[in-house]
């Protein structure tokens, strides 16, 4: 039992487990300004700004809050949270969480975002402001415009890939490389699994509603193969993203992340309706870890 607007309640809006979606590309990026700073012949232990690197992740973890907030507040305005929902539950549909108090939820969390990326601008210069209006512009317009017109895939490709990783890694060089733009390509196909998965298992209900997603535009069986491929694209250049600076065997912990996403996509070619929900956590998982293993491929 949820009590309304109970502590519970926003909890279980904030869905803790998407932060591993937030975390991946400021761990990859962060992974890349280490690297950096070895190529240079710099001590990445002194060199590198731990204070910006925990701001970067605050900001993401509570922007991801905030994008929550504000999906399942207008998912349920425009009708798209029914009973024949398939996907996790949603508190404002639930009548966990109020439409009156979620509203201020996202005007909190927004407020705490910036908050905690004011202090970037000083890491970072003019940029940053540029970068945090366009984060949150692009949260409200994720859910409200592009997710309906088949586009969402590109917003998670840029917002949770290139630029979060690319920036990470600005605050601590002062400078962007290929090496990063590499990076920040596998991650934003790397968490773009996560979509793929939510749009396969609502293809349905999304054709329905006249949502077009990819998933709608090109069927389901070929979202199978493009969940496949995008782990496997991701591997590919994050290895790259590596070898550029290191030895070929310090992109070899990436195979890990690889094995992971081949057994996870078999199991789904086998999988549908909310029987699919539990492998976006296994997807999770997925990505995590391949931030995890790109950063120490990077510190290797």
């Amino acid at each position: 039992m949820v009590r309304l607007n109970s502590m519970k309640a926003w909890v279980l809006a904030a869905r803790p487990k998407t932060l591993a979606g937030a975390a991946t590309p400021v761990i990859m990026g962060g992974g890349c300004a280490w690297m950096w700073m070895e190529g240079c012949g710099m001590s990445p232990a002194e060199a590198f700004d731990w204070a910006a690197f925990a701001l970067c992740m605050l900001f993401a973890w509570i922007m991801q809050v905030d994008a929550n907030f504000v999906n399942d507040y207008f998912d349920f305005r425009k009708g798209g949270d029914t009973e024949r929902r398939l996907g996790p539950k949603r508190a404002c549909a639930q009548g966990w969480i109020t439409p009156g108090a979620m509203k201020t939820g996202i005007l909190v969390t927004t407020v705490l975002a910036c908050a905690a990326g004011l202090p970037l601008i000083w890491a970072g210069g003019p940029w940053m402001i540029a970068v945090g209006a366009a984060c949150v512009l692009f949260c409200f317009l994720y859910t409200t415009k592009f997710s309906r017109l088949g586009l969402g895939d590109v917003l998670v490709l840029v917002f949770f890939g290139i630029v979060p990783v690319g920036f990470t890694f600005y605050l601590q060089t002062g400078t962007w490389d290929l090496q990063t733009t590499l990076a920040g390509l596998a991650c934003g196909l790397a968490v773009d699994c996560l979509l793929m998965v939510n749009n396969y298992r609502d293809r349905a209900e999304d054709a329905a509603q006249g949502k077009k997603t990819i998933v709608v535009r090109l069927g389901g069986s070929t979202a199978i193969v493009l969940y496949y491929l995008l782990g496997l694209c991701a591997t590919m250049l994050a290895a790259a993203a590596i070898v550029l600076s290191k030895p070929g065997w310090c992109a070899a912990p990436l195979l890990l992340y690889a094995a992971l996403h081949l057994a996870t996509s078999r199991r789904i070619s086998d999988t549908d309706g909310a029987a699919l929900n539990p492998f976006l956590g296994k997807t999770s998982r997925n990505f995590f870890l391949m931030s995890l293993l790109f950063a120490a491929g990077c510190a290797l």
